[in-house]
C-alpha cells in the first residue's frame, strides 16, 4: 500500500512544529540572559549608590520624590533591592520575588523622578516588561528553586 505523498499544508504545518520546538528550547537561555542583562543594570546602580551614600540621600531628598518614605529610608531600600535582588535573580533563588522585587524597584523609580527623558522611560518600559515576564512565566529550569525545590519537597 503506497501512502499519498504529503501536501503543501501536511509539510507546512510539520515544518512549523520543528520550528517551534526549536524555539522551545531556547527558552531557557533566553530566561538567562534576560535575568542577567536585567541583573546587571540594577546591580550597577546600587553599586553607583553606594560609592557615594551623601550624594545618594541628596538625591533621593531633592530629586527622586518617593511618596510615604523619608529620603534615607527610600535611598536605603532602594539600594539594598538594586544589590540582594539582582543576586537573587541571578541565581535563580526566590526568583519570582526577585524579578517581583525589581520590578517595584523599577515602578517607584519612574514615580518618583519628577522629570523622566524619553529615552529613559523607554528603558524603564523594557526592563519591567522584562521582569513582568519572568515573574509570569517563571526563570527557566536553571535556576537554583529548581534545583533545590525536590530537597525542599521531600523534606
Amino acid at each position: 500500500m503506497t501512502h499519498p505523498a504529503p501536501n503543501w499544508q501536511t509539510r507546512g504545518l510539520s515544518a512549523w512544529a520543528h520550528f517551534t520546538r526549536a524555539l522551545d528550547s531556547l527558552q531557557p537561555l533566553a530566561a538567562l540572559l534576560a535575568r542577567l542583562y536585567i541583573a546587571q543594570v540594577f546591580f550597577l546602580s546600587g553599586l553607583t549608590k553606594l560609592r557615594d551614600w551623601e550624594i545618594t540621600v541628596a538625591l533621593f531628598t531633592d530629586e527622586y520624590k518617593v511618596p510615604l518614605l523619608s529620603p534615607a529610608i527610600a535611598a536605603f531600600m532602594g539600594t539594598a533591592g538594586e544589590i540582594v535582588l539582582p543576586v537573587l535573580l541571578v541565581l535563580g533563588l526566590a526568583g519570582r520575588f526577585s524579578a517581583l522585587g525589581l520590578f517595584v524597584v523599577n515602578a517607584v523609580a519612574v514615580i518618583a523622578l519628577s522629570e523622566i527623558a524619553p529615552a529613559a522611560l523607554q528603558q524603564h518600559v523594557f526592563w519591567g516588561a522584562l521582569l513582568a515576564g519572568l515573574a509570569i512565566y517563571g526563570l527557566g529550569p536553571w535556576t537554583l528553586d529548581r534545583w533545590l525545590a525536590p530537597r525542599w519537597r521531600s523534606s
